[in-house]
């Protein structure tokens, strides 16, 4: 695997880089994309993460989200969370991170994000599904000296426009193209602020038992400190009954020094 350090080689967190490129994996990742739609029920989800860093890092995560429907079926609630991660070092990760608590092994629990997704139009034949969310990121995951969680909170505003298409009544029933475009901002210092712009692409295509999708999204920021992450993800969740496993796939392409599997399941009530 190729190093970062060919983008940024003197960046640290203990320079004050508050960056995705030199914390945890779970600091400030590009938050997933929704599908143009939301959910008209109450949906749960539990899953279990790990990630692989590209200096030898390993970090596993249970991970919980909840989907509440609220006074109407075009607007949900949704809360997500990394609740505990446990997590182990090496030499050169912390070298990477510049950490200057120096803490090999350890665990910490994570940042709750709190969104507000609403259905602004529904496809037809010709307009396309179009979901606004936004969130705010709580700094309950304040473990900054570790390199680990920001110590401050962000937010961030995206849409999502998605469009359906309908190929067959066999074992492949639809195909779905997302667009994704947004704006994100975390809080670096007392009165410095980093601003992000949000970028996605999704197809989603779906079948008699799964939905199977393949997404390339990041964000960009101004300060160029690390703080560029792009990643590319594949999904499988599958449908059995009211139960929903799920099984994924995200690589690091840039500014984010890790690879994920998730194994999880969800459930519709």
């Amino acid at each position: 695997m190729m190093s970062l350090a060919m983008y940024f080689p003197s960046a640290h967190a203990q320079d004050g880089n508050v960056s995705p490129s030199y914390f945890g994996p779970n600091a400030l990742p590009p938050p997933e994309m929704l599908d143009g739609i939301v959910y008209t029920r109450l949906h749960a989800e539990l899953a279990f993460d790990l990630h692989k860093g590209y200096h030898g890092d390993l970090t596993k995560t249970i991970f919980a989200k909840l989907n509440i429907p609220l006074f109407s079926s075009r607007v949900n609630l949704s809360l997500w969370m990394p609740v505990v991660e446990f997590y182990s070092n090496t030499a050169e990760s912390l070298a990477w991170q510049g950490s200057p608590g120096r803490k090999f092994k350890g665990n910490e629990i994570g940042n709750l994000y709190i969104s507000t997704d609403i259905q602004l139009l529904r496809q037809t034949r010709t307009r396309p599904d179009i979901v606004v969310r936004a969130a705010v990121v709580t700094a309950s995951g304040d473990s900054e000296e570790y390199a680990r969680y920001y110590d401050a909170p962000a937010y961030f505003f995206d849409a999502s426009i998605a469009k359906s298409a309908d190929i067959g009544d066999g074992f492949f029933t639809c195909v779905c193209f997302i667009f994704n475009g947004g704006f994100l901002c975390w809080q670096t210092g007392k009165s410095v602020q980093n601003d992000a712009y949000m970028y996605g692409f999704k197809i989603r295509l779906s079948t008699l038992v799964a939905d199977v999708s393949a997404a390339w999204q990041g964000y960009t920021g101004w300060q160029r400190n690390g703080d560029r992450p792009m990643v590319f993800r594949v999904e499988a969740v599958f449908r059995v009954g009211r139960f929903r496993p799920l099984g994924a796939f995200e690589h690091g392409i840039r500014d984010y020094p890790f690879n994920r599997v998730r194994v999880g399941l969800g459930y519709e009530f």
